[in-house]
């Protein structure tokens, strides 16, 4: 296809899509401190993300949704916060305009810790309104699960941050020589100190991070360490490591497998579950 965005199709460019596939990935992002990196980088990593796994599928991705629940991080005056209950209501909004349009196969990704407080609550209730199974994927706990990755865990996080404005043409947006400050840390020592000893750490243990308790950061920079870029060379070093980082991520999750699962939810949901029960379940 010419391109896999939505938004950059025609509509007879959609048109035809549909006569054939059904499959939408939405990206779900986030405007917030971030360290030396823009205050989208969450949001463009998770439609880097999108963008590849459109690309396995034949799917495409309805991108631009970078306004959502932030989290913690409203201490530094760039983030945009949402309300969960906001968030979540636009979401369902966007969920059911897509359904009614054709598009029965959707995928949300996020890359950011505190999305499943909105995210997972839709797709429940929207699934629970609609009988239409939608999935969700949390791609920091997708990342936990594949256990024959090239790279522990998180590792790789700023690495795939500047990858995504790669992938997206968009590498000259991630500044390079910023000062350290009270919004920029470069020693991840220093930021996990004081992670580790904010009064929400030990609670933050009893569900899942930002689900256990409201708190906010004692400053920006505690948010996130992020690397000291000083050239272009090395920014483009980054970006290449963080490409091959989402490369694999995409590859080992085998989205064509997880699309036919959500078929197959669909398929029972409607001849077993609809049919067994149908009768106090609509």
């Amino acid at each position: 296809m010419r391109t896999r965005f939505l938004t950059k199709l025609t509509n007879g460019e959609v048109e035809d899509y549909l006569d054939s596939n059904d499959i939408i990935f939405v990206p779900v992002g986030v405007t917030e401190t971030h360290g030396a990196l823009p205050l989208d980088s969450e949001t463009v990593l998770a439609e880097a993300i999108a963008l590849k796994m459109a690309e396995v599928t034949d799917g495409l991705v309805l991108h631009n949704l970078p306004y959502f629940f932030a989290g913690a991080t409203p201490v530094g005056r760039g983030t945009v916060q949402m309300s969960v209950k906001d968030g979540m209501n636009y979401l369902d909004k966007i969920a059911k305009s897509l359904l009614k349009q054709g598009f029965k196969r959707q995928i949300y990704i996020t890359f950011h810790g505190p999305a499943y407080i909105t995210v997972s609550g839709m797709v429940r209730d929207f699934f629970d309104e609609t009988k239409t199974p939608i999935l969700y994927m949390d791609i920091i706990k997708a990342i936990e699960s594949l256990n024959d990755l090239s790279f522990h865990s998180m590792e790789k996080f700023n690495d795939m941050a500047i990858g995504a404005y790669d992938i997206l043409g968009r590498i000259e947006d991630v500044p390079l020589n910023v000062p350290e400050s009270t919004s920029v840390s470069y020693d991840p020592n220093k930021v996990m100190e004081a992670n580790r000893t904010h009064p929400a750490n030990p609670l933050g243990k009893l569900a899942y991070q930002s689900g256990a308790v409201g708190y906010y950061f004692d400053k920006p920079s505690d948010h996130m360490y992020t690397p000291l870029l000083k050239t272009p060379e090395e920014r483009a070093t980054y970006a290449k490591s963080g490409i091959a980082a989402i490369q694999e991520i995409v590859e080992k999750l085998d989205m064509n497998r997880v699309v036919k699962s959500i078929r197959e939810v669909d398929d029972f949901t409607q001849k077993n579950s609809l049919e067994k029960y149908g009768d106090w379940l609509n």
